[in-house]
């Protein structure tokens, strides 16, 4: 999954109509550039591919100046959330991908986006307790050196912090934190 397709779509569908140039400003604006890596050139290729997907429609801007307007389809408003769902309940999304879902939590409903977390929490449960059987076996073998329990351990805390981060999350969107797509205006 590619954040920047996440984040295109996800950008064209709150604006309802937007263009590449608009596109790249506002992701500038949260720091995409930055976190997620978003670059012109990712930007307009994930227009091209996604309006040859269908995800897209493009039409010329009305003013004449010969910029490409673009606007989600069906599919592609299907994509987009199906994109928002995977970032957030996959335990093994890379910081960028779960930081777009993030930026998009509010297109879904409250139950769903607390079970899409629930999944992603028992997912880091799993990865955490599958590192313990090697942090308890310090058994040396050949290619094993001392910096790899380090590395078990990086991972185990990693394991434990996103677990109790997402915990955290599920508790306030239980507790009504956060406009969620279902929740009245």
């Amino acid at each position: 999954m590619s954040t920047t397709r996440l984040l295109v779509l996800g950008v064209v569908a709150g604006w309802g109509t937007a263009h590449g140039y608009a596109i790249h400003n506002e992701l500038v604006s949260w720091g995409a550039d930055d976190w997620a890596k978003v670059r012109w050139g990712s930007i307009y290729h994930a227009l091209k591919q996604l309006e040859r997907e269908g995800k897209l429609s493009a039409t010329p801007a009305p003013d004449g100046s010969g910029r490409i307007d673009y606007s989600l389809t069906d599919e592609g408003r299907e994509a987009f959330l199906n994109l928002v769902r995977g970032a957030l309940a996959d335990a093994g999304a890379h910081a960028d991908r779960l930081a777009a879902g993030l930026a998009f939590l509010a297109v879904l409903p409250r139950a769903e986006a607390v079970e899409l977390l629930e999944r992603r929490l028992e997912g880091l449960r799993q990865q955490r307790a599958a590192i313990d059987p090697a942090l308890r076996d310090g058994t040396p073998r050949p290619g094993r050196t001392g910096h790899v329990p380090e590395l078990l351990s990086l991972w185990a805390y990693n394991a434990e912090s996103a677990a109790a981060w997402t915990e955290g999350l599920i508790r306030r969107l239980k507790a009504g934190a956060h406009v969620m797509a279902d929740d009245p205006e």
